[in-house]
């Protein structure tokens, strides 16, 4: 799961400049232009309404922009549809199908690398030595993943018995067994109780520190994103309100008294 050497590592690895979302007579972005710099965890918070989801849409190929410009590693991507656009290393969780609940927690994971030999029949045929040895190397992949996310001792278990915590975790998982350069992850504590969330956030600071993935976050979770992320960017509107340390937006006025109010002063408490 190594980055992009190649690209320029000052350069940020996502760029919108501009964009403009309209649906109908609503806008639900206007003219939003934000950067996501190469290895950090990014939040992007705001009130609901605030055009956070239809980016991520326009963001990985789910939405086309009325107008503007999506650069991702140097490559122009508004527009793409989502398989091209995950194929760039551009992966949003809910990209890879959510879990299959009638096989294990491992084979859910081995499921999601593409391109796998057995896929194609004739090879069953004429190269049975290639597929088994494609099928370890994926295993070794998964039961590594796993370890990772301290669920190995669930491997065995079906997906459709793991708590709404361990579903979130078996999602990051599915999530790198795709090999991403930079993760969406779409409020990925909702639903989850307080005990796995910590769990959650330390996996994801542990995934971007041990393999450099870029990830960038939608969360209401004050508490999560204030711990966890750094920058944080706040939409409203469809626009970008304001970007900085968590430092920076807590003392925001215009933030706090638009948006965030009191979660922001009770994450003080």
């Amino acid at each position: 799961m190594a980055v992009n050497t190649e690209a320029n590592v000052d350069a940020p690895i996502l760029k919108v400049r501009e964009l403009v979302k309209d649906f109908g007579g609503v806008r639900a972005v206007d003219h939003c232009s934000l950067d996501v710099r190469r290895g950090t965890i990014t939040g992007l918070i705001g009130p609901n309404g605030a055009g956070k989801t239809t980016l991520f849409n326009l963001i990985s190929g789910f939405h086309k922009p009325t107008s503007g410009t999506i650069t991702f590693m140097g490559s122009r991507i508004e527009g793409m549809e989502p398989h091209r656009t995950f194929r760039t290393g551009l992966v949003r969780t809910f990209q890879i199908p959510r879990e299959f609940k009638r096989m294990t927690v491992l084979e859910n994971l081995m499921l999601v690398p593409a391109n796998q030999t057995g896929e194609r029949v004739w090879a069953s045929w004429f190269t049975p030595w290639r597929i088994g040895s494609q099928e370890r190397a994926i295993e070794r992949q998964a039961l590594e993943t796993l370890e990772f996310l301290n669920l190995l001792h669930l491997k065995d278990d079906y997906a459709a018995n793991l708590s709404g915590g361990q579903k979130k975790l078996l999602e990051l998982g599915r999530t790198l067994m795709a090999k991403p350069e930079m993760i969406l992850l779409d409020e990925p504590s909702a639903g989850v109780s307080p005990a796995l969330t910590e769990l959650l956030m330390e996996d994801i600071r542990r995934t971007q520190q041990e393999t450099g993935i870029t990830i960038l976050i939608i969360e209401h979770n004050m508490e999560l994103v204030m711990s966890l992320c750094d920058p944080i960017v706040v939409m409203s509107e469809g626009k970008k309100l304001a970007e900085g340390t968590p430092e920076e937006v807590q003392r925001n006025e215009e933030v706090l008294s638009a948006y965030l109010g009191y979660a922001v002063e009770g994450h003080g408490d």
